[in-house]
C-alpha cells in the first residue's frame, strides 16, 4: 500500500509573487535552519537555482555546500516542485510540491510532500510534524512583516 502525501495548507497576506519570493528566494529569513538543515547551527542560507534542473543549496559559514534537491518545475509566482533530500543520498529523494494560489487579497500556501517509498512511513510521519511548524513560522514571518 502506497505511504499517502504529506499535505499542508496556509493562508498569508501577500500577493502571490510576494508569497512565491518570500518562500524561495528570502527562505532564509524564515526557515528554522538551526533545526532543519544539514548543518544546523553552522547554516548559513538556502538557495533555490530558479529554473527547472536547478539545485537548492545549503550554504555554511565554514563554506561548505549542501543540495538538498533539484528544482523540477519553477513556474512563478504559480508553484515550484523539487525533488527533496537534505542530508540524504538522492536515492532517498522525496518530491516536494508548493503552489500559491490568490484568496481573498491574500496567497493560499499549498504544500504536498510525496514519494514516501523510498524514506517510508515513519520519516512521513516526521514530516508530516516538521512541515506543520516549519509553514507556521512562515505565516509568523510573514504577518510581522505585514
Amino acid at each position: 500500500m502506497a505511504i499517502p502525501p504529506v499535505e499542508k495548507k496556509v493562508r498569508v497576506r501577500l500577493l502571490p509573487a510576494d508569497a512565491f519570493d518570500m518562500f524561495t528566494r528570502q527562505l532564509t529569513r524564515w526557515w528554522p535552519l538551526a533545526k532543519y538543515s544539514c548543518a544546523g547551527a553552522d547554516a548559513l542560507d538556502v538557495e533555490f537555482e530558479g529554473r527547472v534542473g536547478g539545485a537548492v543549496i545549503e550554504r555554511t559559514r565554514t563554506g561548505e555546500k549542501h543540495v538538498w534537491g533539484t528544482v523540477t518545475a519553477w513556474d512563478p509566482p504559480h508553484r515550484f516542485a523539487m525533488t527533496w533530500h537534505p542530508a540524504r543520498p538522492s536515492a532517498e529523494a522525496t518530491l516536494l510540491m508548493v503552489e500559491f494560489v490568490a484568496q481573498d487579497g491574500g496567497t493560499e500556501v499549498r504544500l504536498l510532500h510525496d514519494g514516501w517509498d523510498a524514506r517510508g512511513a515513519e520519516a512521513r510521519d516526521s514530516y508530516d510534524g516538521g512541515w506543520q511548524g516549519v509553514l507556521e513560522r512562515f505565516v509568523a514571518v510573514v504577518e510581522e512583516r505585514a
